[in-house]
């Protein structure tokens, strides 16, 4: 079994994401079983099996628990958008590449998706769980200034650039914050169903958004 690598005796920088990651897991869960004020930093620790001091090493607060869970609402789609190729167009490479992401080993863990999701439908009546989120977006469109400015061939501080990945972002958080909702109240999800539809349906968001600069294989 391969040993974590240590950096100047403290604990490295992987062995620190799994285990922030963690205690996001269980303080996400708290949030949601109990409300936010009625969970404290000591039961997020008890959860996780840690000292108090602990969780306050790795967060600045308790609420910024919640940020590695509510990044993963954005992350697993800029995984796939960072692998777009040219010469493919955004529907065919989010079709294949979704379908491929869910089956793959290990596959995407659905827990996380649904606390994500979870966190994000809190954030609309807690303003700190809305700042996390937010600066996931931030992280998301930052992403995206890089994936658009290699399929236009510009600079990243482009002008026209940075325009059309606040646009994609947007599209993506606001879709994410829809699907989200419509998870958890249960309701028809049809037009999601299969890596294909939710291909075509985040597709047509961001070319809609971008005004049809983005989507579109390039030479």
């Amino acid at each position: 079994m391969q040993t974590l690598e240590r950096s100047g005796g403290g604990m490295s920088e992987r062995r620190r994401v799994r285990l922030r990651l963690e205690i996001s897991r269980e303080a996400a869960r708290l949030f949601w079983e109990q409300g936010v004020a009625a969970t404290s930093g000591d039961q997020i620790a008890e959860a996780v099996g840690l000292s108090t001091r602990t969780i306050w090493r790795h967060f600045r607060s308790k609420e910024s628990c919640a940020e590695p869970i509510v990044l993963q609402a954005v992350v697993n789609l800029l995984t796939v958008l960072r692998s777009w190729p040219r010469q493919s167009s955004l529907e065919e490479h989010l079709a294949v590449e979704l379908d491929r992401f869910r089956h793959e080993a290990p596959p995407v863990d659905l827990a996380d998706e649904m606390l994500a999701m979870r966190m994000i439908r809190l954030a609309d009546t807690e303003p700190a769980l809305r700042t996390a989120w937010l600066m996931a977006c931030d992280q998301a469109e930052r992403a995206m200034r890089l994936i658009i400015a290699d399929r236009l061939d510009r600079p990243a501080d482009d002008l026209e650039v940075r325009m059309h990945a606040e646009a994609a972002a947007a599209v993506v958080r606001v879709l994410d914050e829809h699907i989200g909702a419509t998870v958890l109240t249960g309701a028809d999800l049809a037009e999601l169903t299969g890596a294909t539809a939710v291909a075509r349906r985040y597709a047509h968001a961001i070319r809609t958004a971008t005004g049809g600069v983005v989507g579109d294989p390039v030479a």
